[in-house]
């Protein structure tokens, strides 16, 4: 074999190497979060990210860079939360972005839709916003479907209650750690147009 053979065989062998060497760090990962969800998250997030309480929000589907965002911001308390700082606090960056991965991996349906009325007033807020107060349309940030990005949160299934919650914390500057066009968008919001919006989120998928 030449020189050549044996540099190509070479590459391809540390090639195979770092294959099965990240393959087994993406396993540890998954164990890990799986210890960490199995031992606190899952009393209010569940094992699946289903939150069975409309006050804790749904993490299945969620963008796992989004929310190794928010368990750094819980744990410098750049989030405020009394119940989330001290889970968040004796997490390293690596378990906070295998977290986010295993949660990201799970799957949750939307909610059936209740109200079609409200459901029609939540959809045009969403979808075209109100020019009448200036408020925007949840899509032009969140998506058509509501999936978001890795910076913005996914939206669809998730809890009216918990989208109700948080936007009254945008309004109030209490929740000051994300996009401040946030506490603009939920100035403008009427009641209705809150509670309809979080409603009509919950139905998408």
């Amino acid at each position: 074999m030449d020189y050549k053979h044996l540099v190509i065989s070479g590459v391809a062998a540390l090639a195979m190497l770092s294959s099965l060497s990240v393959r087994a760090d993406a396993k540890a990962d998954q164990a890990r979060a799986e210890e960490i969800v199995s031992g606190r998250c899952f009393l209010c997030h569940g094992m699946e990210g289903e939150s069975a309480s409309p006050v804790f929000p749904r993490l299945a589907g969620q963008h796992s860079e989004y929310i190794a965002k928010q368990l750094g911001d819980f744990k410098s308390g750049k989030r405020k939360s009394d119940t989330m700082k001290p889970q968040a606090e004796e997490l390293t960056p690596a378990e906070m972005k295998a977290l986010g991965a295993f949660f990201e991996a799970k799957k949750v349906g939307p909610r059936p839709a209740k109200d079609a009325e409200l459901l029609a007033v939540g959809k045009y807020t969403f979808e075209r916003g109100n020019q009448f107060t200036g408020l925007p349309s949840c899509a032009s940030c969140h998506g058509p479907k509501g999936l978001g990005t890795p910076q913005l949160p996914r939206l669809a299934g998730q809890h009216p209650r918990y989208i109700e919650d948080q936007l009254k914390q945008f309004n109030s500057r209490e929740r000051t750690n994300d996009n401040a066009v946030m506490h603009t968008v939920a100035s403008k919001l009427s009641e209705l147009e809150r509670h309809a919006v979080a409603e009509y989120i919950a139905t998408l998928n």
